[in-house]
């Protein structure tokens, strides 16, 4: 029962997710970019307070540049028990795509070690059980350690956050 309810949360997740990496990235029939820029919106100006006649200023907010880069499909094992306890391998799909801040130092490493981010997230995901994928706390865990795998790789606070469009186990 907790398997079918993780599975309706993920896919929730997975549609928003793929909802707005296609309406960034561009329609289906034509190839998507390799990567998107984002432009955030933007957040509430701080006020300044003058010496003049007790009004606030607004101070300008810079605007951060994302950028989202896909990767490709990752399919790996993960262990499961089944109901009788027994250890058996399931096939995981995941679809995940890195958001990153093109003003920080060290984005551009992002592109160049692309291939050691993907391995990176293989060798983490290959070690997960099908218990580890429970829940949204699950989900949060995976997307945490994957983006501090990408900030490890590149040495940088780039990276952002990630983004799933598809999760399944299988």
């Amino acid at each position: 029962m907790l398997l079918i309810a993780a599975i309706g949360v993920l896919s929730v997740v997975g549609a928003g997710a793929g909802y707005f990496l296609a309406t960034t990235m561009g329609s289906g029939s034509e190839p998507a970019a390799e990567t998107a820029h984002v432009t955030p919106p933007p957040a509430a100006p701080a006020a300044v307070h003058g010496g003049g006649h007790g009004e606030g200023e607004t101070a300008p907010v810079p605007k951060n540049e994302m950028a989202v880069t896909p990767f490709k499909e990752i399919i790996v094992n993960i262990n499961a028990t089944t109901a009788t306890g027994r250890t058996t391998s399931r096939f995981m799909k995941l679809n995940v795509a890195l958001v990153y801040d093109e003003t920080l130092a060290g984005a551009e490493r992002i592109e160049e070690r692309r291939l050691f981010i993907r391995d990176s997230f293989q060798d983490y995901l290959r070690l997960l059980t099908e218990q580890d994928l429970r829940g949204s706390l699950g989900l949060t865990l995976v997307k945490q350690e994957l983006l501090h795998r990408a900030r490890t790789v590149t040495e940088s606070m780039s990276p952002q956050e990630i983004l799933v469009a598809d999760l399944i186990v299988q």
